[in-house]
């Protein structure tokens, strides 16, 4: 992970790069200096096409060795099962015990990582995971694509389908398809927060069975949240960006994998930054949420915080209360606190058929 983590701020660089090499790029002659090996001609000139395929080789290589499981770590009844056509679009399957034959509610779990890298096999150790099957609740971890392989706008369209086919399977694996959840952290929780607040993604003529399905869910946990993949609306209630936080109009264009930042002003860019505008999607049918960011500070002093603020939850907060839907952000309430597990039991059990 931490060669990714080197990686990626090396080698992605704006998609317009058919002439971007090390010769005129420091991000790419950086690169080359710190991994000779990815230049594959051996010319001693690294182009933006040899970075890419650098990274892929790497990061497929670190994908058969993924994370192995403690030995107090659950284990999946179904692993690495393919949802789609993506070679990161897999999922494991923790059905609960004890079911007897009954159709049981799902968690879709979502891991975190910037979009740029995580596994779905750090929930086999969450404690949440433990506590929703002892009460008789299955889970199903993700994995998805990553922003090096695609944007922002398609890697959530890939979750979705996720939503979608474990449907599409419920018979199979009992599951109650009106009784589906979704919790995550960081990017996994602003991808649980778009698929509580986007409309149905449903499409009863399509050809492929698995799109005719519902993406909607009964309730969603999201941990350390941004408020909207809309990056634009963050100065709003985050205050100006500091130079440290190392945000740039750049960053933002590579997100939804756009030439330059101007593009964001386009129709094409309209639109796609309202696909990913969760604060816009919100409407009074949507499920109850419960937010934890845990960083409650005045302002961002820092990248992190820029990133996870309280600032972000309260953001939500004020759009849900304005559309009147059920909406707990655990820094700001008092009294007893519901945990993650408690929270989905409550929203998933109670509508038991």
């Amino acid at each position: 992970m931490r060669l990714a983590r080197l990686l990626l701020p090396l080698f992605f660089v704006p998609l317009a790069h058919a002439q971007v090499t090390s010769e005129n790029n420091d991000r790419l002659r950086e690169g080359l200096k710190k991994y000779p090996e990815s230049d594959a001609n051996k010319d001693g000139i690294l182009t933006m096409e040899e970075g890419l395929a650098y990274l892929a080789k790497v990061k497929g290589s670190k994908g058969k060795n993924a994370p192995k499981a403690s030995a107090g770590a659950s284990k999946p009844d179904v692993a690495d099962v393919a949802y789609g056509s993506h070679e990161r679009d897999k999922l494991d399957l923790y059905l609960a015990k004890g079911a007897n034959g009954v159709s049981t509610p799902l968690v879709v779990l979502i891991h975190g990582g910037g979009f740029r890298n995580g596994d779905k096999s750090r929930w086999g150790e969450d404690k949440a995971t433990k506590e929703l099957l002892a009460q008789g609740i299955s889970c199903a971890a993700l994995n998805y694509p990553l922003l090096d392989h695609m944007p922002i706008q398609d890697i959530l369209r890939h979750c979705a389908r996720a939503v979608q086919f474990l449907r599409s399977r419920s018979g199979e694996w009992k599951l109650d398809k009106t009784r589906f959840a979704a919790m995550g952290g960081s990017a996994g929780a602003g991808t649980s927060l778009w698929l509580a607040t986007h409309d149905d993604m449903a499409d009863p003529k399509a050809d492929d069975p698995v799109l005719r399905e519902s993406t909607r869910i009964t309730c969603a946990v999201c941990n350390s949240t941004q408020a909207t993949y809309d990056v634009t609306r963050w100065e709003s209630f985050l205050g100006a960006p500091k130079p440290e936080f190392r945000t740039s109009e750049v960053e933002a264009a590579m997100f939804y994998h756009l030439p330059s930042f101007t593009e964001l002003a386009s129709e094409k860019g309209k639109a796609i930054l309202k696909e990913c505008d969760m604060l816009s999607w919100i409407t009074k049918d949507d499920p109850p949420l419960l937010i934890n960011n845990a960083q409650v500070v005045a302002t961002p002093s820092n990248r992190g915080e820029w990133l996870h603020c309280i600032h972000h939850a309260r953001e939500v907060h004020k759009h849900c209360q304005t559309a009147g839907v059920p909406c707990l952000v655990l820094q700001d309430m008092t009294g007893d606190k519901p945990t993650p597990a408690s929270f989905l039991a409550k929203h998933l059990l109670q509508t038991a058929k």
